[in-house]
């Protein structure tokens, strides 16, 4: 049977394909979807964990266990797991694991672009990388037989196009492989360095293997052309850009295995053509790989290191016509990401600014809060970072600033790795205060259940940590819980947290706007006889706000009635 899906779904249908039993994720754009559908499937065991480090190590022990296993992360979540990723090159697998990376190229929901596939080769791990659904599904069954084979973990690269885009598949039946028996074997799993001495050359003589399954194997194949003067090397979504810029023009030589690239079948592709060029996005890594075969080779000093690409970048570079297709007359205005209507973290980004202060920030849809007009917030680095770098503000200036600073973080993103750089607050006495941003969900990758929500990711009741008891277990001293709909309470009490010397939490607790449980009291409306069109109600940056002819004016279609511009508003229009 053919079906359209996503890249993801693809690779979560290979999963269940294949015969796995075990998905641990952390969601994370674009690759969320795929844990999402293997969650569909009752055959599959699947989980969100708290980050991606403790997904990689969970889907280890299910492999060390015997049963196929996956995690799947975003390219910054890789960096997180990179801890166990590099030891587990050493010890190989029991059961197949497949550890998937989505990167983000054209940064559409992240906060830098970076080109996973160095992870593969700094780990010496083998690395897939389809082009489109029909690839994902097909590479990750075929990585669970790489991966049983060679005694390493996989490694699946996706990216945003991939992942989000829709191709036919032709869907198979799932084939149970049973459970392979763990057997003791301290010199194979347990990584002191006497026995990690023992395994490096085994990872070598892996790789000088992989290389001539790389060497022979049709995920790496060479398509002819008419044209010889040109053959370009390329994989992924740039393949898909070649294809369908230059047809059948020139000879392509397609890989789909990016970790270790093989040698002798780019030495034989080069001998077909007059001149090489390598399409890849971001960095140069088949180029350079060309390069150290002793191949001339054109690349980067054609295509561009930054941003993802086009068809018709792929046409300019590649000097071919342009793709023509209808255009707009006018052009569209921007949109830029906001807040929807209805936030809970609105008012409490309105408080920051207000009191002035200097606010560290998060990952999560709270990170909008450094847009105007809110512009309350100071930096943003990666998960966690905002409760750890509190305290090194607040530790090297000898506290002069803390009670100008806070940290906030949500509480998915403190359930990731907040919670270890408050503990560090709490252990090193730092007096510091952290607003854990509590909306009851995982808001950014589209309303996934965490450790707070007391829901898996089945929709069943699951163990629910309390956010006040954790706080208090690790030594802060005073917790604090806040409605961020009420501006005087929030005020009130963050001035009176930062007056405190002494670590504390302030918990900013209203579920997110969109959860379909929530129940809103209804729009409200602007008295235009009352309104003085001041613009008080427009600071805090609602959508569903607007001023026309000089007057306020309230979309009932976006509001919710959280009444918190009604606090704003000194003449008592709107209600």
């Amino acid at each position: 049977m053919k079906k359209l899906l996503l890249g993801n779904e693809a690779v979560a249908r290979g999963l269940y394909e294949a015969g796995c039993g075990f998905v641990s994720s952390y969601p994370g754009t674009p690759s969320t979807e795929i844990t999402e559908s293997a969650a569909k499937y009752d055959e599959i065991y699947a989980e969100w964990a708290p980050n991606e480090k403790v997904a990689m190590e969970s889907a280890f022990g299910a492999s060390l266990s015997g049963t196929r296993s996956f995690c799947g992360m975003k390219h910054v979540g890789l960096n997180v797991a990179a801890d166990p990723l590099f030891t587990l090159s050493y010890t190989g697998v029991n059961a197949g694991m497949i550890i998937a990376v989505a990167d983000d190229a054209g940064m559409h929901s992240s906060q830098n672009e970076q080109d996973s596939r160095h992870y593969a080769i700094a780990a010496k791990l083998p690395m897939f990388e389809p082009s489109d659904s029909a690839e994902a599904l097909a590479f990750t069954k075929l990585a669970y037989e790489i991966s049983e084979e060679y005694d390493t973990p996989v490694l699946m690269k996706m990216c945003t196009r991939v992942a989000h885009s829709q191709s036919v598949v032709e869907l198979g039946e799932r084939q149970e492989v049973g459970r392979k028996p763990y057997e003791k074997n301290v010199m194979k799993w347990v990584m002191m360095p006497a026995m990690a001495k023992k395994r490096h050359p085994i990872v070598e003589e892996r790789t000088r293997k992989l290389v001539a399954f790389a060497e022979t194997s049709d995920v790496n194949r060479i398509e002819d052309g008419s044209d010889h003067s040109i053959g370009i090397i390329t994989s992924s979504t740039s393949y898909q850009y070649v294809k369908e810029v230059c047809g059948d023009r020139y000879p392509v030589l397609k890989l789909g295995m990016i970790n270790p690239l093989p040698e002798q079948k780019i030495r034989d592709f080069a001998k077909l053509v007059d001149k090489l060029i390598v399409v890849e996005e971001l960095d140069q890594i088949i180029e350079t790989h060309c390069r150290n075969l002793g191949l001339e080779v054109c690349g980067k000093e054609i295509f561009p290191l930054i941003d993802e690409f086009s068809q018709n970048l792929v046409a300019e570079k590649l000097g071919q016509r342009k793709h023509e297709g209808k255009k707009l007359d006018e052009t569209l205005p921007a949109r830029p990401p906001v807040m929807c209507a209805g936030c809970p973290h609105r008012g409490l980004f309105y408080t920051l600014k207000k009191l002035n202060l200097t606010v560290l920030g998060d990952i999560g849809c709270y990170t909008l809060g450094a847009a105007a007009p809110l512009s309350a917030m100071d930096t943003t680095i990666c998960m966690g970072a905002s409760v750890s770098g509190i305290h090194g503000y607040n530790k090297a200036s000898n506290e002069v600033n803390a009670g100008k600073t806070v940290a906030v973080i949500g509480d998915s993103t403190f359930m990731h790795s907040g919670v270890t750089g408050l503990i560090n607050i709490a252990y090193n006495e730092s007096n510091s205060t952290v607003i854990v941003l509590d909306n009851s969900i995982t808001g950014m990758t589209g309303h996934q259940q965490n450790p707070t929500t007391g829901i898996n990711l089945k929709g069943d009741p699951a163990g629910k940590i309390n956010l006040e008891k954790l706080c208090e277990s690790i030594g802060i001293p005073s917790i604090r819980v806040i409605d961020p709909y009420n501006l005087k309470e929030c005020e009130e009490v963050i001035k009176e947290e930062l007056g405190k010397d002494c670590p504390s939490v302030i918990i900013s607790r209203r579920p997110c706007a969109l959860l379909k449980y929530v129940k809103h009291p209804g729009p409200i409306a602007v008295n235009r006889e009352k309104c003085v069109g001041c613009k008080s109600c427009m600071r805090v940056g609602c959508p569903a706000v607007s001023m026309k002819d000089g007057k306020a004016v309230i979309d009932n279609t976006l509001c919710t009635g959280c009444r918190v511009c009604t606090q704003l508003c000194k003449v008592n229009a709107i209600g």
